[in-house]
C-alpha cells in the first residue's frame, strides 16, 4: 500500500510498521483464498464425478432454467463491475460515491442471493433435495456453497458500509475494502465455472 494514504499523524517509523501489518495481513488473506480455491476444486470434481448419478431422476436438462441462471450471472456481473466503480471513487477519496456503489453492489448481491434461494426452494418442493441423487447432492454442496460465500460477502460488506460512515477512507478501512474486492470478485469467477460446468453443461447433456 503507498503512504500516500495515511494520515500525516503518522511518523516515518509508524509508516513503516503500518506497511509491514498490512503486507502481512494481505498474505494471510491470499493463503485464504488459496485454501478456497482448493475446497472448490474439490467441489468441482465431485461434481465431475456425480454429475450423471441422478438414480433414475431427473437431470440437469430437466431442472434448470438456462435464462433463470443467466440472470442470477447478470447480477453478480454486473455487482463485480459496480464494486470495481466503488474501489476507483475510493482512491479518488469520494467517500459519499463509494458508499453508493457499496450499497449497489450489496443489492445486486442479495438479488443473487434472492433468487438462488428461489431455486433451491423450487426444486426442494418438487421433491428434486439433495437427498434425491448423487447428482442432487453434488449440485447443492457446490452452488449451495458458492452463495453461503456470497452471503459472508454480503455481510462483510455491510460492516464495510458502516465503517466508512463512520471512519471514513481511512487506510485501515480502505485496506479492509481491498480484500474484500479481492473475495467478491474471486467469487464471480467462481460463479462462471458454476454457470458454464453446472448449468450450460447440464442443459447440454
Amino acid at each position: 500500500m503507498t503512504t500516500d494514504v495515511l494520515p500525516a499523524r503518522y511518523a516515518p517509523s509508524e509508516v513503516v510498521s503500518h506497511a509491514e501489518h498490512d503486507n502481512k495481513i494481505m498474505f494471510g488473506f491470499w493463503l485464504y483464498i488459496l485454501s478456497d480455491c482448493i475446497l472448490f476444486s474439490g467441489l468441482f470434481a465431485t461434481y465431475a464425478v456425480l454429475g450423471h448419478n441422478t438414480a433414475g431422476g431427473p437431470g440437469g436438462y430437466e431442472l434448470f432454467d438456462l435464462k433463470y441462471a443467466l440472470g442470477e450471472t447478470t447480477l453478480l456481473l454486473f455487482s463485480s463491475i459496480s464494486y470495481g466503480v466503488a474501489m476507483i471513487a475510493m482512491k479518488g477519496n469520494k467517500r459519499s460515491q463509494t458508499m453508493f456503489w457499496l450499497m449497489v453492489t450489496a443489492l445486486l448481491g442479495l438479488g443473487f442471493i434472492l433468487m438462488e434461494f428461489h431455486e433451491f426452494h423450487n426444486m426442494i418442493l418438487e421433491g428434486n433435495g439433495p437427498q434425491r441423487s448423487g447428482f442432487l447432492s453434488a449440485f447443492f454442496t457446490l452452488v449451495g456453497t458458492h452463495g453461503a460465500h456470497v452471503t459472508c460477502g454480503l455481510i462483510w460488506m455491510t460492516i464495510m458500509m458502516f465503517q466508512v460512515m463512520t471512519k471514513g477512507l481511512s487506510a485501515p478501512v480502505q485496506s479492509r475494502l481491498m480484500r474484500l474486492s479481492v473475495f467478491w470478485h474471486f467469487l464471480d469467477i467462481v460463479w462462471i465455472g458454476v454457470f458454464s460446468v453446472v448449468y450450460l453443461m447440464g442443459v447440454a447433456t
